[in-house]
């Protein structure tokens, strides 16, 4: 029996690297799109790109509907991850037309092509709990009305209710996870969490004293990045498609991620944390908990990850790739 192919989209990233290790440990053929780029980095999947499928004839792009129409035909995937997006909330509010280009308009242009190409494709929508915004109830869950408070959050609400009209309107298998937050090793910098333990790693190592940050009230809903690919693998092996809120359900806040972060190596956040007011956003989400119980219940999903064991997991990686650095 030939290997199942998987298309994801946003390989690079981190959601994309665990995903691909996944589907790989699953028996999966696993395709990576690529944007065209003078620099490429695949540091997140170096460890595994000699299993992937990378060449030259699966570049694609978000922005143009017939380079993904291509790399359907040459792969003929029977799922399909739409990982890629502008994904970070501070830059939406600075390229808010890109961000809906590529978050918002880039998930119709998957799901058209799909639905040219083949029907028959799964499809996994990557949604955001930023689309909940400003809360109006605690927690939230699928049936909860949403408010985005930022063009990310308004792209990716976009994105969400565009594959809902593709899978009434075509018939498409296209589910969407709306997961809250989740971080790993693999987070990018820019991100408030591994903005944390980076620096916690550096001041360990004494190359900084201060760390910057913004809202240390703003509370969120923190899970392991490599538990939350499992729900998008398990939604694409559903009988019918839906959509699911991908939670811990628990909420932390940033001055809570501080204190474990510098405790695990051995200091005191009051000791080096600065407020920034450049870091508050123009519109702020204050409190994000999800109810995954939905997730729990149909997937039979759960997380392994607890919240401490995350932060102590990204401080730990941090203060020992910065020992290798400074040898």
């Amino acid at each position: 029996m030939p290997a199942r192919r998987a298309l994801i989209t946003g390989i690079t990233g981190q959601d994309g690297s665990y995903l691909a290790e996944l589907l790989l440990d699953q028996g999966y053929e696993v395709v990576g799109m690529i944007r065209r780029s003078s620099t490429l980095n695949f540091e997140r999947i170096a460890h595994i790109q000699d299993r992937l499928i990378l060449d030259p004839r699966a570049q694609g792009d978000l922005l143009d509907e017939a380079s993904i129409i291509h790399v359907l035909r040459e792969y003929r995937p029977s799922e399909v991850y739409n990982l890629a997006a502008q994904s970070f909330v501070q830059t939406s509010f600075a390229q808010p037309v890109l961000t809906g280009e590529t978050t918002a308009l880039g998930v119709t242009r998957v799901l058209d092509a799909i639905r040219i190409v083949d029907p028959e494709i799964r499809f996994y929508q990557a949604s955001s709990s930023e689309m909940f915004g400003k809360v109006v109830e605690v927690p939230q869950r699928e049936s909860t009305p949403f408010y985005p408070r930022s063009p990310y959050g308004v792209a990716k609400l976009y994105g969400h209710w565009i594959t809902v009209n593709y899978r009434e309107s075509y018939g498409l298998h296209a589910s969407s996870g709306i997961l809250f937050n989740h971080e790993s090793p693999r987070r990018g910098l820019e991100f408030v969490t591994r903005k944390i333990t980076h620096a916690v790693a550096r001041i360990k190592h004494g190359l900084q004293d201060k760390l910057a940050l913004g809202n240390l009230d703003a509370q969120r809903d923190w899970g392991f990045a490599g538990d939350y690919v499992r729900a998008m693998w398990l939604m694409l092996q559903q009988d019918e498609p839906s959509d699911f809120v991908v939670s811990t359900n628990e909420t932390h806040a940033v001055r809570e991620f501080c204190d474990i972060a510098f405790s695990r190596a051995g200091l005191k956040w009051e000791d080096h944390v600065e407020i920034d007011e450049r870091f508050f956003r123009p519109a702020e989400v204050d409190l994000l908990v999800g109810d995954s119980a939905k997730a729990r219940d149909v997937l039979g999903w759960t997380p392994e990850v607890d919240f401490a064991s995350l932060v102590e997991m990204m401080v730990d990686a941090d203060i020992d790739a910065l020992a290798h650095q400074t040898r």
